[in-house]
């Protein structure tokens, strides 16, 4: 699969997308998939652009609304994670991900998710020390501090990436995680960026928590943007003997290093080029163990550790996967399940006086909830903050053919969702206790992974060779399983809060 990477996109899809065009042309090649590193700037409207955290000056309506309307169709399957300049409205109505536009899906506030058997994990958003541990307690219309707070990491998010096992081929974020600039062409990236200059004489530029995941998950590759460079890296693990590729890019703007196409070795190959994109099985077992760890207080809120009495490890059981699976019947495919529900911005009619909209609760949320059986995060802190659950209605009309496929030539506002019904499960809710076995501790054991360099040269094509590498879970004795408990450890808070904050490009 040939696979672009886009930096901080900041809503200019047109120009992407042509930029992909001219590749693809001058090239004669085809590009698979787009994935985009942050700063995406889904804004349907100008009501929309009013909960972005920028000055006025930036606050540009941009070409998405085009392909959220229907005027326009993504032309490659494009998958992104959220970063700083963000609709967090919108994408807060997502949390576990979904479709923001056909062929444009977002990963959600963590995720993964498999194209063509190529396992990628995202997580959205930036670190700020003092939110770290905070619960997801916004809902628009936001203050100017919940502005900003509603697209900083959570430590939730990142517990539950930690818990994976097995390969992760590719892993995005928008931060660059702290330290890499060790493992890279550092001379170069202070000659280019002069101020980054005391903040890596410092150790304070990048995120920690992007840092230990890098350090668990060892991806394949990871990609970031953020600081509007393209800066390459390659980090040996040296216990496992795996190799990361680290690369980020610039934002799209004229002459800058903002889009790199790569190619990898999908694990499913299709016959006639179809890209298939399903759940990671075990990503959704993860949230299922770990809704009751959910909050959405504005105090902290800490994750279980092996001090105390309740499970702190959640990677799943081959149990535990069997009876997600089953609630799926099985199928792993995700649902083409876009719906439009608001009004797309129309540049023949200016509101001049927009206003912050109030948050909805997306039918694809629900959808996604009924069937796994977790709860909605936006539909929890509305509860608990004593305000009225607002459904979006989905619009008239149908985008579907009798395919069930989108249909490009209808642009009518419309809905592709089925029915729901609203949210029946209390704010305070925890599921029955997982099944299955509870392992103690999980180790990962790999061969040593071939790898190339990836340099710092802007129009190549990587070429990478990835063995899999399988997971070898220790087998213990069954436990007695007690029901989940939120009497939490202040776990590696330390570690967290003495970070400064930076930054937010």
């Amino acid at each position: 699969m040939k696979i672009a990477v886009e930096g901080c996109a900041h809503g200019e899809l047109e120009k992407i997308y042509d930029t992909i065009e001219s590749i693809q042309k001058a090239e004669k090649i085809k590009i698979d998939l787009l994935l985009c590193c942050g700063d995406f700037q889904s804004t349907r409207n100008l009501e929309d652009l009013e909960t972005m955290a920028v000055p006025k000056k930036y606050m540009d309506i941009c070409t998405f609304y085009k392909y959220y309307s229907g005027e326009k169709i993504a032309p490659v399957l494009t998958i992104f994670i959220g970063g700083n300049h963000e609709a967090s409205n919108y994408l807060q109505e997502l949390p576990y991900g979904g479709w923001v536009a056909p062929n444009i899906y977002y990963m959600g506030y963590a995720g993964v998710v498999k194209v063509n058997g190529i396992r990628i994990a995202g997580l959205s958003g930036i670190y700020k020390s003092h939110d770290f541990f905070r619960g997801r307690h916004e809902f628009s219309p936001y203050s100017e501090a919940t502005k900003k707070s509603v697209y900083h990491v959570r430590q939730l998010d990142v517990f539950r990436l930690k818990q994976l096992s097995g390969t992760i081929d590719i892993c995005m974020s928008h931060d660059w995680p702290k330290g890499i600039y060790n493992y890279g062409n550092k001379a170069q990236l202070v000659r280019f960026k002069p101020h980054f200059k005391d903040e890596i004489e410092t150790e304070r530029l990048g995120s920690r928590p992007c840092e230990d995941l890098l350090n668990i998950l060892q991806p394949s590759l990871w990609f970031a943007a953020h600081l509007h460079c393209k800066f390459a890296a390659l980090v040996p693990h040296e216990e496992t003997g795996r190799v990361t590729k680290f690369l980020a890019l610039d934002k799209c703007l004229p002459k800058r290093r903002f889009l790199q196409v790569l190619d990898i070795d999908s694990v499913e190959h299709t016959d006639d080029g179809e890209i298939k994109l399903e759940y990671d099985l075990e990503w959704l077992t993860i949230l299922f163990l770990t809704n009751h760890l959910i909050s959405v207080k504005s105090s902290h809120h800490y994750m279980p550790g092996p001090n105390g009495s309740e499970r702190y490890i959640f990677t799943p059981t081959d149990e535990e996967k069997e009876h997600v699976h089953k609630k799926l019947g099985y199928d792993l495919k995700i649902p083409e399940n876009f719906c439009r529900t608001v009004e797309a911005f129309n540049p023949n009619d200016i509101n001049t006086n927009p206003q912050q909209p109030k948050s909805q609760i997306n039918p694809q949320s629900l959808q996604f909830c009924d069937n796994l059986g977790i709860d909605d995060p936006l539909s929890m802190a509305m509860i608990v903050g004593g305000h009225e659950l607002s459904h979006s209605s989905t619009l008239d009309g149908s985008d579907l053919n009798d395919s069930g496929q989108f249909d490009q030539s209808n642009a009518d506002m419309n809905s592709s969702c089925d029915t729901i019904s609203p949210l029946k499960r209390k704010s305070n809710l925890c599921l029955p206790k997982p099944v299955g076995d509870l392992p103690a501790e999980a180790s990962l054991t790999a061969e040593q992974r071939d790898s190339e360099e990836m340099t710092d040269i802007s129009p190549a094509f990587i070429s990478l060779t990835d063995d899999q590498c399988v997971p070898v879970i220790e087998e213990i004795p069954n436990l007695n399983a007690k029901p989940p408990m939120k009497k939490f450890k202040r776990r590696n808070e330390d570690i967290y809060k003495t970070e400064e904050d930076e930054e937010e490009l």
